[in-house]
């Protein structure tokens, strides 16, 4: 008498996980040999998953991640300097909580973009907050917002995410803002969040592409020191794909 009722209420309240999980055990007998209390948990377990669910494609859609890439799909099968320990490693999330970085270098198509994406996958996944930009994108919308008032709400936002992913580094040198902006973000990030930059420019090469020589140190010093650096080698992935 109660069952249409009862649903109607689950369904109000949003409780979807609840409303699911009951219909299923009104609808089967095999429930029938279990205690009240048996059942109760597992709705309360079906809810939960219901939320963690929710939570993580909010995660997601936040992180407006450049591809839809997971951790247990990296390809170990051609050579590409990768080191399986520590892809497995990173993918336990430890740096994040640690508020360490990750450096990822390689030539064009070596799959530097998908891995960047992977681990932000496998961030949100784990309960962190994470926030994707190109950088030629990120420096756009940081001169945007300096210029309509919200540059300190922007540097802010950056802030908060735990996992910062920076893909397209160093395609060209820096302007004397864009070197001022990032210098602000690795400031305000140091031993606080975690930081992810792609690029193809190797390392060696990124103090002459921030160009100020004492900007570039104070950059380099908050952000090399405690990164997990990866360098890919090998030709383009797309090339293979495409073969």
């Amino acid at each position: 008498m109660l069952t249409n009722p009862t649903l109607d209420k689950l369904q109000q309240l949003r409780l979807t996980g609840l409303y699911d999980g009951y219909r299923e055990q009104l609808e089967s007998d095999r429930y029938d040999v279990l205690s009240f209390d048996e059942r109760f948990a597992m709705l309360i377990d079906r809810q939960e998953a219901e939320q963690d669910n929710r939570r993580l494609q909010s995660r997601l859609k936040k992180a407006k991640l450049r591809q839809n890439a997971c951790v247990e799909d990296i390809d170990y099968r051609h050579a590409r300097g990768l080191n399986k320990r520590l892809m497995c490693t990173l993918a336990e999330c430890a740096w994040l909580r640690s508020h360490e970085n990750c450096i990822i270098t390689g030539p064009t198509g070596a799959g530097k973009s998908y891995l960047a994406c992977a681990f932000g996958n496998q961030a949100c996944r784990r309960g962190f907050n994470v926030l994707y930009f190109r950088a030629p994108r990120l420096f756009k919308e940081l001169a945007v917002a300096r210029g309509v008032g919200r540059y300190e709400r922007l540097l802010s936002t950056l802030l908060r995410c735990e996992l910062l992913i920076i893909d397209d580094w160093g395609t060209a040198p820096l302007t004397d803002e864009e070197r001022r902006d990032l210098f602000e973000i690795m400031e305000d990030r140091y031993d606080r969040r975690s930081t992810l930059i792609a690029a193809q420019l190797p390392l060696e090469h990124w103090h002459e592409t921030i160009g100020d020589p004492t900007l570039a140190d104070a950059i380099l010093d908050r952000l090399i020191h405690n990164a997990h650096t990866i360098n890919l080698k090998g030709e383009s992935m797309r090339k293979r794909r495409a073969t």
